[in-house]
């Protein structure tokens, strides 16, 4: 019998997007009968631990960039959904939170996903969740090496990048006998048709 090819990566990569465009579908459909848009859901989800977040925690977890997680949250807040609050422990920063209503119509919504949801059994559903950790456990560490491994050259005062292995000096040519002109002067008319900038 022969033996199956190995799966590659793209493979993978196609079920899990499958996974998640389906996923996706299912929630939209619960959450449109609401009004709830799915970038919404995520906030919300993130904030029902009624801990607080920083705006950059939220727009991480809702996939968002700042410029339309700002938006959307002007939006929560004028239902009433939401309100920002300034840290106290840092003056300059805000932290986002769920209001009582906001509270009440998160559980509404979970109760109504929860209910429409696939059934998997306790089990395959904490293997899934586990193997998926795991997964992005793995793909951010690896991230994070590449990072490192990847040293920028030194730069210069001025900005410009300096090489890690310098070329060896060169001397100036002499300047002919009888001219009084300067090292520098010398250099430059030595090799017409040639401007010496100073940026680096």
């Amino acid at each position: 019998m022969p033996t199956p090819p190995p799966r590659q990566p793209q493979d993978l990569m196609q079920l899990l997007t499958r996974a998640e465009r389906l996923a996706a579908r299912r929630l939209q459909a619960v959450l449109d009968a609401d009004g709830c848009s799915l970038d919404a859901w995520r906030v919300l989800t993130l904030l029902s631990d009624g801990e607080g977040h920083y705006m950059t925690a939220v727009a991480e977890a809702a996939f968002l960039p700042p410029p339309t997680l700002t938006k959307l949250i002007d939006h929560l807040v004028d239902q009433n959904l939401v309100h920002r609050r300034v840290d106290p422990l840092d003056r300059r920063r805000i932290l986002a939170h769920l209001t009582p209503r906001g509270e009440t119509y998160w559980r509404r919504l979970s109760r109504e996903v929860r209910a429409r949801w696939p059934v998997l059994t306790d089990g395959d559903d904490e293997l899934l969740r586990a193997l998926l950790e795991r997964m992005v456990g793995a793909l951010e560490g690896a991230t994070s090496r590449s990072a490192r491994s990847t040293t920028p050259l030194s730069t210069s005062p001025t900005g410009c990048a300096r090489s890690r292995h310098p070329s060896p000096r060169t001397s100036a040519p002499t300047p002919p006998p009888g001219r009084s002109t300067t090292r520098s002067a010398w250099f430059s008319s030595s090799r017409p048709g040639t401007i010496r900038s100073s940026a680096c």
